[in-house]
């Protein structure tokens, strides 16, 4: 006899299959054995009330205030507790109600799907990358003053970036495994001043135009002003990496006109302001709607959702506290129905954990990318694409034996 852990309704079937269950059978057993907890903020008690009593009756349950049942408070969050099957249910017995029951009702069933959907295929141009299994972008900071220390400046800082070193630099990152190319020339380390447009340019135009016409993976511009955007893409960079998350209207867009994939991340504040003291009163309700918002924004000027990737911003305006949070829940991210991408590598938070510097994190890098991906990331954004190529072939065997 055993007791079995299943994570989701694709690995459910397949155990049924394996014990030869008749197909009619799993496909009317299967929502009954995947449960789910969802979280619904701010109802007002009278919606509330009936969703529980409609839960009730469907034998699951909802937990609410105290105070929403006895009428004391207008507002109270919600707990909805069943399994796929009783929202299914749920769902018809409130889609015609009043009291804001109708849009709840078409809501669930949209975030139970995106929950469940396991495989994205992100439309890039010329380029196509199916996220069934994990992808590695790898970093190439063409900046003096990388908190990383990464290999482009090691090589080239005394006389400035030589567009051939760096050449040499990703072709061995592809090499290694990295799926995707990330080109930035302004660092976003905590307390980074901003630079100028035209040096941002002349730090990464002659590399990126070498890099179009010799590499053959995608290519991202880490970027958050249009305009380098605007020559990177006319260079032949498929995706743009906004860590302001698409806040200027600008570049949202110039990624839709150019029709090219975008990263939205989530960050609080900017560099210089990001860490200092940053405080949420709900970190992930915080963090998943301002995604949320900007993935509207992004549809709304024609950017496709199959080249929208999202990024919750791990050390961009978070405290070790933070981090840990999003790493542990980041599933709950999937919620939004968009491939999703966590950049760990050699952040600070692992060496407050460790206690080492940048260049000795080549280990709690990859504890937390392989984590990130049994949680739920797609995506990983790393320094060190070798290593973690490495473990993530062993990671993906297991996951999938």
């Amino acid at each position: 006899m055993r007791i079995l852990e299943i994570s989701s309704r694709k690995e459910l079937e397949e155990l049924m299959q394996e014990i030869k269950v008749d197909p009619y059978g799993i496909k009317i057993m299967a929502p009954k054995a995947i449960s789910y907890l969802l979280r619904i903020n701010s109802l007002s008690n009278i919606t509330a009330n009936i969703l529980k009593q409609e839960m009730l009756s469907l034998g699951a349950d909802a937990a609410i205030a105290r105070d929403a049942l006895t009428g004391k408070s207008k507002k109270t969050d919600c707990l909805l507790m069943g399994t796929q099957a009783e929202f299914n249910r749920l769902k018809a017995k409130i889609d015609r109600q009043p009291f804001g029951l109708r849009q709840i009702a078409k809501e669930l069933s949209g975030a139970i799907e995106n929950y469940e959907r396991n495989r994205f295929v992100l439309n890039l141009g010329r380029f196509r990358l199916d996220l069934s299994r994990p992808k590695i972008m790898g970093i190439v900071n063409l900046t003096p003053d990388s908190f990383s220390g990464d290999g482009v400046y090691r090589v080239s800082r005394s006389k400035g970036i030589k567009a051939s070193e760096v050449l040499n630099f990703v072709e061995r990152m592809v090499r290694d495994g990295a799926d995707i190319i990330d080109v930035g020339g302004e660092s976003s380390r905590p307390g980074a001043k901003p630079i100028s447009v035209k040096e941002e340019l002349a730090r990464t135009q002659p590399v990126i135009k070498i890099l179009a016409k010799k590499i053959k993976v995608p290519i991202s511009i880490d970027t958050y002003k249009p305009e380098v955007a605007r020559q990177a893409l006319d260079c032949g960079v498929s995706i743009v990496n906004d860590i302001t998350g698409l806040r200027n209207p600008k570049m949202a867009s110039l990624v839709a006109r150019y029709r090219a994939g975008v990263v939205i991340m989530h960050m609080k504040g900017t560099p210089r302001t990001m860490q200092q003291q940053p405080v949420y009163k709900s970190l992930i309700d915080e963090i998943i709607e301002y995604l949320s918002r900007a993935i509207e924004r992004a549809s709304e000027v024609g950017i496709k959702r199959e080249k929208i990737i999202i990024d919750p911003g791990i050390g961009f305006g978070k405290t070790l506290e933070h981090n840990l949070e999003i790493l542990k829940r980041l599933k709950e991210f999937k919620i939004l129905g968009q491939p999703i991408l966590v950049g760990t590598s050699r952040k600070s938070f692992l060496g407050k954990i460790l206690g080492v510097g940048p260049q000795e994190r080549i280990f709690g890098t990859v504890s937390s990318c392989i984590l990130a991906i049994k949680n739920g990331a797609h995506i990983l954004r790393v320094h060190d694409v070798k290593e973690v190529k490495q473990a993530l072939k062993v990671a993906v065997a297991i996951m999938h034996a």
